[in-house]
């Protein structure tokens, strides 16, 4: 997405400093797909069960996926999104853990100044009420103040599992108020 502008290089809350319009990326084709009617014309695809909640300021999105498997370390969840995201979308297979958050404010306001569509978590986020006010899709199992850990370790861009759904990098992801729904390619 190249007409985002990159935030200023200062530590910054986004409640506190909210995302100037100018670094928001809104999507460059809305999305109109509803996973619903997706999986009513294409049952084979793979739909994650129930049990992710919305936290983020978009409800629909959707990109490409990029892969990472991680137990209560966020050390690559902070590395990728401060890549560009060029409107993808990070899913995190987090092992279901409720005891500590793989995502804050602050690197979901970097995801938003890269460019990303969303992130999914298989665990929890924190910082709730900051996160919803980003323009960026944020689906997680809960909500806990306890930060992750930081030791490094984890693997990305590999095949994963959340909730019942298997996903692989590049796989396309489509997220709106009934779920998640992910597909080898994209869905017409």
């Amino acid at each position: 997405m190249a007409h985002c502008t990159a935030l200023p290089e200062r530590w910054w809350h986004p409640v506190v400093d909210p995302v100037p319009p100018e670094a928001q990326c809104p999507p460059e084709d809305p999305v109109t797909h509803q996973t619903a009617d997706l999986l009513d014309a294409h049952p084979s695809l793979e739909a994650c069960d129930a049990g992710l909640a919305h936290y983020g300021g978009l409800r629909r999105f959707a990109g490409r996926a990029v892969t990472v498997r991680t137990f209560e370390d966020n050390s690559l969840v902070r590395e990728i999104v401060r890549t560009p995201g060029e409107g993808r979308v990070l899913v995190v297979a987090g092992g279901g853990s409720r005891r500590c958050a793989l995502l804050g404010d602050l690197l979901a306001a970097s995801a938003v100044a890269n460019g990303w569509s969303g992130v999914i978590v298989d665990g929890c986020i924190r910082d709730c009420a900051a996160i919803a006010a980003l323009p960026l899709g944020v689906m997680a199992l809960g909500v806990q103040p306890r930060r992750s850990d930081r030791h490094g370790q984890g693997v990305r861009d590999v095949a994963i599992e959340i909730l019942g759904a298997r996903v692989a990098p590049g796989d396309h992801v489509y997220a709106d108020e009934d779920g998640v729904v992910f597909a080898k390619g994209p869905v017409p």
